[in-house]
C-alpha cells in the first residue's frame, strides 16, 4: 500500500503523521508521531491510528542533536518495525512568498525561493526548511511538496491585499499574507458537511492556538485575514503580540537601543499571554492562576478577538457564522463561552450545554447566527495535496530531485 509521510517541523521538535492512500486515492491516517526535546532531551513518542502507543523512546542529546537527525532516526523505526516506505513526503511551510499561491513540487530553486522567504517568518521557515533539506540529501528521489499556510488567502482582493505604502514594496513582496491557510482550508472543506446551511455564507473562522488568527470567509474563499506580512500581527498570541503599531519597534530600537535581533526576539517570544501575564503562554495555566496579571492577560485576548470579529464583520458586509477551531477553539469551553459573548451584538448566543458537552452545533436557539466547534486538521489537508501533485508523477518519480 502506497503511503505519503507528513512533516511539520519546529525549532527543537518534529511532528510527522504516516497516510496509507486507499483504493481512491484518499489519505487515510494510520501512524502519529513526534520528536520533542531535539538537542536536549530527545524523546520519541507515536500512536496509531486507534491513539495505541507504539513507541516512547528518550534519546541522549548527542544523538539526536538536530532535526534531521531527528528524521533519519524516526525513518529508520518505521522502516524497520513498521514496514514504511512512504512514496512522498508533504511538508507545511509557514511562507509562500508573492510567487507560491499553491502546494508545489519541491526542487533545489523551490528551496533557494522559500530560503529568501525566511526573514517572513523566521520563527518558521528555517525550521520548515531543514527536513526537506535533510530528506533531500538523504533519498534525492523522493518526490517532497511544500504547503503554504499563505496559499489559501492568495486570492484576496487588492484592497485587502495592500498596505499604504508606496507601489514598489508591494511589487517586492510587502503585502498581507494572512496565515493558518491550511487549517483555514480544511475548515472550508468540512463546513458543507457540518453545517451546510452556512457552508456558502459569511463566515469567521477562529483558529485559537499558541498561534492565534482569525478568518473571514465567503462562499468557503478567504475575504480577509487578522494576520498580514508576517506571523506577528493581529490577535495576541501565546508568545507573540499581535497587532501593533510599528512606532513601538521604532522607539525600541532608537530610545532603547535594542538591536533587530532583540527586537525580533521580543516579538516571537516573550510578549502576547505570556508578555501581560508575566506567568506563562499557556491558557490552562492562566485560567487556573489566582494572579490578577493571568486574568488581565486572558481579558485582553477575548477583547481583541471580539474586536477582530468586528472587523472581519465589516469585511464580509454582515455575519452568518462563526467556527472556533485549534487548541484553543476546540478545547476550552470557558474560552468559548466568553468570546461568544463579544458577539451578542452580531446576534450570537451559544447554549451552555452544548458549549459544555463537546458539540459541534453549539448555537441557542436564540442566536441569530450559527456557532460551530470544527476540529481543524492541517496534516490531512497536506496528505490531500501531496498526493494530488503526485498523481502524475506516478511514472517518473525523479522529477523531484532537480
Amino acid at each position: 500500500m502506497d503511503r505519503i509521510l507528513v512533516v511539520n517541523a519546529g525549532s527543537s521538535s518534529v511532528k510527522f503523521q504516516v497516510f496509507a492512500l486507499d483504493s481512491r486515492g484518499e489519505p487515510v491516517r494510520q501512524i502519529k508521531g513526534q520528536f520533542d526535546g531535539i538537542g536536549v532531551h530527545p524523546q520519541l513518542r507515536v500512536k496509531d491510528a486507534s491513539g495505541q502507543v507504539l513507541i516512547e523512546r528518550n534519546y541522549a542529546a548527542d544523538q539526536i542533536g538536530d532535526v534531521g537527525a531527528a528524521l533519519v532516526t524516526a525513518g529508520a523505526w518505521l522502516r524497520e518495525t513498521q514496514n514504511i516506505t512512504p512514496i512522498a513526503v508533504g511538508h507545511r511551510v509557514v511562507h509562500g512568498g508573492p510567487k507560491y499561491s499553491a502546494p508545489v513540487l519541491i526542487n533545489s530553486h523551490v528551496i533557494d525561493d522559500l530560503d529568501d522567504y525566511a526573514p517572513l517568518a523566521p520563527l518558521h521557515q528555517p525550521n520548515n526548511l531543514a527536513p526537506i533539506r535533510a530528506i533531500k540529501a538523504q533519498m534525492p528521489d523522493l518526490p517532497q511538496v511544500a504547503c503554504f499556510d499563505t496559499a489559501f488567502h492568495r486570492n484576496h482582493g487588492a484592497l485587502a491585499d495592500h498596505y499604504a505604502i508606496p507601489e514598489k514594496y508591494y511589487d517586492e513582496g510587502v503585502r498581507r499574507y494572512g496565515f493558518h491557510g491550511l487549517s483555514y482550508e480544511y475548515i472550508a472543506t468540512q463546513l458543507p458537511v457540518v453545517a451546510p446551511a452556512v457552508a456558502s455564507k459569511r463566515v469567521i473562522v477562529a483558529h485559537l492556538g499558541s498561534g492565534a488568527s482569525m478568518c473571514a470567509m465567503k462562499n468557503g474563499r478567504s475575504v480577509e485575514s487578522t494576520m498580514g506580512f508576517t506571523a506577528l500581527d493581529g490577535l495576541p498570541m501565546g508568545t507573540r503580540p499581535g497587532q501593533l503599531d510599528p512606532g513601538i519597534v521604532l522607539y525600541l530600537i532608537e530610545q532603547k537601543g535594542m538591536t533587530v535581533a532583540q527586537v525580533q526576539k521580543l516579538l516571537y517570544g516573550d510578549c502576547g499571554l505570556k508578555g501581560l501575564s508575566g506567568i506563562s503562554n499557556d491558557v490552562r495555566e492562566l485560567q487556573s492562576s489566582s494572579d490578577s496579571r493571568a486574568q488581565f492577560a486572558l481579558d485582553y485576548f477575548v477583547y481583541r478577538i471580539g474586536l477582530n470579529a468586528g472587523l472581519l464583520a465589516a469585511a464580509l458586509g454582515g455575519l452568518d457564522a462563526f467556527v472556533f477551531t485549534a487548541g484553543i477553539g476546540e478545547n476550552s469551553p470557558i474560552m468559548r463561552a466568553r468570546i461568544a459573548a463579544t458577539l451578542q451584538w452580531l446576534g450570537g448566543a451559544i447554549d451552555a450545554k452544548a458549549n459544555e458537552g463537546g458539540a459541534s452545533d453549539i448555537a441557542s436557539g436564540q442566536s441569530r447566527i450559527g456557532i460551530y466547534v470544527i476540529p481543524t486538521d492541517e496534516e490531512l489537508m497536506i496528505a490531500r495535496h501531496t498526493a494530488t501533485i503526485l498523481k502524475p508523477l506516478q511514472k517518473s518519480p525523479r522529477v523531484a530531485a532537480g
